[in-house]
């Protein structure tokens, strides 16, 4: 890490050339992969540090927002985890790099979201007279209830097909009315969000600029090191909202070398150098050190995307492939299922022969983590260490 001459946010001269080895490092700290777990914060603990865990449907292993923290933190209990985002009035659900759990303390950043919802002219959902109003009314009477105890949440066709209270309560989250309390069988309850909200939180009071350079202060100390690009992702502001406010924002511009556009760097990830453990662990293709393709490939030389969506003939790597973090490193992915108590690698693919071990770890790891007391490889797109693979992995098994 080189210092260069000290310039304005404004005029963007750099305050430090970073090597590439520099900015990845940077960026794994920041997101909790490098260096002592943080226990006594435990998955409270990683929501804050990151600001945002990423929701989605598909569970494989586990469902991507426990297998986030267990990246970070090993083995912690997946009860643990639920309590940790909906007991009490530590975090709330909404859109930020998608649909995600946020810190209750970013409730009042995302006001501009709220407000740009609320004054939306169009919805790819009609919504009949007075439905509305109903669930807010039910809500404050009966709350906290499912999209089912309010009147049921699809009328019978595709899975798109909301009956008029999931509509509603839907819409009714997005204005920032409604919140979700508590997952049932990953079905959401809702609540109205001035009981859940604490009520220092509770208000729109910050105008759109104050949100967005919150906003955009966060997620480059989420990030450590980014572009415009990286931090306009992060919670899926536009190019220009970041460039209104990142000047303001608290972050310094830097050079990385290899990359091709200006960046961005939390002073305090500059104030020491990265050091400590690596993590070895399966990553979830939802986690947020990999979600965005051009920064992944750009700080680690590597090429991911979700296949789950991709029809079955035209997949690479299979359905959910997880990619797997050693060393600092994105080694190889591996496509797993569970049948009964084994967990079943149903494509390996490795970079290097190095990538063995550590992948034979990770796979244990990951299997004792969701109950499995056996691993099962069957197949590996490098077939001269598929013999190799097999003998670490029961190894580590014995």
């Amino acid at each position: 890490m080189t210092n260069a001459a000290t310039g304005s946010a404004v005029d963007r001269t750099p305050e430090a050339t970073l090597s590439a080895d520099d900015a990845r490092r940077i960026a794994l700290r920041a997101q909790g992969l490098l260096g002592a777990p943080d226990r006594r914060g435990g998955v409270r603990g990683v929501l804050r540090h990151l600001g945002a865990v990423q929701l989605d449907t598909i569970s494989v292993l586990a469902r991507s927002h426990e297998l986030i923290p267990y990246a970070r933190l090993g083995a912690v209990g997946r009860k643990a985890v639920e309590s940790a985002y909906w007991t009490g009035t530590h975090a709330f659900e909404y859109w930020s790099h998608a649909a995600c759990v946020l810190p209750i303390e970013e409730w009042p950043h995302f006001a501009f979201r709220r407000r740009a919802y609320r004054l939306r002219p169009h919805w790819h959902h009609e919504l009949p007279d007075g439905v509305y109003e109903t669930v807010v009314k039910q809500l404050r009477a009966e709350g906290p209830l499912t999209a089912t105890e309010l009147g049921g949440a699809k009328n019978g066709g595709p899975w798109w097909d909301w009956s008029a209270a999931k509509i509603a309560v839907e819409r009714a989250l997005m204005f920032g009315e409604v919140v979700c309390v508590e997952r049932r069988g990953w079905k959401r309850v809702y609540d109205l969000a001035e009981r859940a909200v604490p009520d220092a939180l509770l208000h729109d009071d910050l105008d759109d600029l104050e949100c967005l350079r919150q906003l955009v202060r966060l997620a480059g100390q989420s990030l450590g090191v980014a572009t415009r690009a990286d931090i306009a992702d992060y919670h899926r502001l536009k190019g220009e909202q970041v460039q209104a406010v990142i000047a303001d924002s608290g972050l310094v511009p830097v050079a990385v070398e290899g990359w091709d556009k200006p960046a961005w760097a939390d002073p305090e990830a500059l104030a020491t150098p990265p050091r400590g453990r690596h993590r070895t662990t399966l990553l979830s293709p939802f986690d947020s050190l990999i979600w965005d393709r051009s920064r992944t490939e750009r700080i680690f030389g590597f090429s991911h995307r979700l296949e789950a969506y991709v029809p079955r003939p035209k997949r690479i790597y299979g359905y959910f492939a997880m990619p797997l973090l050693s060393g600092g490193r994105l080694l190889g992915r591996v496509d797993p299922a569970r049948e009964g108590t084994t967990l079943v690698a149903r494509q390996v693919s490795l970079e290097s022969p190095k990538a063995v071990a550590p992948m034979a770890q990770a796979l244990r790891e990951a299997a004792e983590w969701v109950g499995c007391d056996a691993v099962r490889v069957e197949r590996v797109d490098r077939p001269e260490l598929a013999a190799p693979l097999a003998a670490a992995v029961s190894a580590a098994v014995a």
